[in-house]
Order: structure tokens, then sequence, then C-alpha cells
């Protein structure tokens, strides 16, 4: 049986935008879990966070979505500060940052849940923008602008924080201090601050991400739990604290979620995509550019 050729494109291309979104949501674990190996399973909950808050400021002011997510992203950022200090003080001072340390981010997941199930209730939310709607066609390939404007700043985002991250000073600390603090120090740096800093950074991602998520899809609380597996396969099979390797992956797993979904079924798109990471990881166990 042939395929058709249009089809197949657009499966494609849906693919490639899903895995844009995918970077995005990606990108702040990437930091976390793989440079400063803080398992923060509760990074879905900061982006749905980051999409309520988009919603209140989009219905109150009639504000655009990613330009609200901006707007907060330093609040964001001080709240991810602080949680890495709570963190800190609570359990890796104490050399106990593994099972308790999870245990407490599992924690943060679920009491931020019900805090805005308690605040919003179940039902879906959703934004106004103008790009929502539309869908651009080019020959028979559609682009529907509420998942290319995500895609494009996405990209945008982890250009960003590449450049940050190779170019800066602190930039270059984030990425040695999982791999030698004693060298900081030498250098005379905290090394504490400077993963506070890139704390603070990687749950200001999130408030992008749950803007782009709100704009995809209408949102309620507990929607973040279907990303917490995407995440972190997205994450290893990238090459742990990699962010080129981030975008590759995502973009590999949207596009085999894409192709699978438009010709298999959705029901199929999770379960080949996590058998394509296996097979992936059993080839190269360091990821796609990991070391």
């Amino acid at each position: 049986m042939s395929i058709p050729i249009d089809l197949l494109l657009n499966a494609i291309v849906a693919g490639l935008l899903l895995g844009g979104f995918y970077a995005a949501v990606t990108v702040g674990v990437s930091i976390s879990f793989g440079m400063l190996d803080v398992v923060n399973i509760a990074h879905p909950a900061f982006i749905i966070l980051g999409s309520y808050i988009a919603y209140i400021i989009n219905a109150t002011f009639g504000i655009d979505p990613i330009l609200a997510a901006l707007i907060v992203l330093p609040a964001f950022y001080v709240l991810g500060q602080a949680v890495y200090q709570i963190f800190y003080w609570s359990f890796e001072k104490r050399g106990e940052e593994a099972l308790r340390g999870l245990a407490f981010f599992f924690g943060l997941l679920f009491i931020t849940e019900v805090m805005l199930i308690l605040v919003f209730g179940v039902d879906y939310r959703y934004v106004h923008a103008l790009y929502i709607g539309p869908t651009w066609r080019i020959g028979f390939i559609d682009l529907p602008l509420r998942m290319l404007v995500p895609c494009v700043v996405s990209i945008l985002l982890v250009v960003a924080l590449q450049m940050f991250l190779s170019r800066t000073f602190v930039g270059r600390a984030i990425m040695a201090v999982a791999q030698d603090q004693q060298a900081l120090r030498l250098l005379s740096v905290d090394p504490i601050r400077i993963k506070r800093i890139a704390f603070g950074v990687s749950i200001a991602t999130a408030a992008l991400a749950g803007a782009f998520l709100i704009i995809i899809q209408p949102v309620e609380p507990s929607i973040g739990r279907e990303y917490i597996g995407r995440i972190f396969a997205i994450c290893v099979l990238g090459g742990m604290g990699s962010l080129p390797g981030t975008v590759i992956a995502a973009v590999l797993l949207g596009i085999i979620e894409s192709l699978t979904a438009t010709f298999y079924g959705p029901s199929w798109a999770p379960a080949v995509a996590f058998g394509f990471l296996l097979v992936t990881l059993a080839v190269r166990p360091a990821g796609i550019l990991g070391r």
C-alpha cells in the first residue's frame, strides 16, 4: 500500500513543530538534571503554573500569552532560586539528595497541582491570540500557527540559553559545577550560588513552556503528568546536559510520535517513541550528543 506523499510530509512537519515544543518543555530539565544532578520531577508542575499565569494575564489584560510569560520570567527565576535553596538546606547539604530529594519534588508536584485545582477547579482553560486559529498553507503543507509560533520561539530560547552557557563566565561555571566543584572554589566561585542561579534559569524556562502549552491546547491542573516521562526521556536521549542534543532528541521524538499517530493511531505513539528511546540508548548509552 502506497503512502500519500502529502500525508507523509504533513506528518513530518507536524512532528518538527511538536518537537520544537518538546524542546522548550525539556530544556529546563536538561539544566537541572543534566548539569546539576537534581532530579526535579516537579518541573511539569511549574510548566502548568506558567500556563495558568499566562491564562490569567491574557484573560485580564488581553496580553499575548508569550509576552505574559516573558513578563513573569523574573518571578519564576526567583521562585526557582528559592526552591533550590530549600532543597539544598533540607537535603543536598546533608548528603540526602537522592531518594528524599526525589520525594521533596514529588510533594512539590502534587502540592502545586492541588493548589491549582482549589483555585481554578478541573475545567480546561484556554487563551486567545491572533495566531491560535489560522493555518498557513504552503503547497500541500499545513503550518498551524498555534504550533509554528511556539516552535520558533522555543528554538530562539534554546539558542539564547546555549549562548549564555557557552559564552559567559556564569554559563561556563554552570556547565562545570556538576563536574568539578573544587575547581570552581579555587576560582573563588561559590558552587551553591552557581547551582542556585542555574536552577532559577531552569524554572524560568517553565514559564515560557507553560505559555506554549496553553497556546497549543487547553490545560487543566493535572495535565502536566502526561509530560513527565517524555521530558526525562528526551533529556536522557539527547545526552545529559546537552542543549543541542535536547533539541535533536525532541524533534526525533516529535516526528516519531506524529508519524505513528498519523498512520497507526495516537494510542501507539508513546509506545513507539519510548521503544525508539530504548533502542537508541542500547546503541549509544550516553545519548545522541552525550560525552
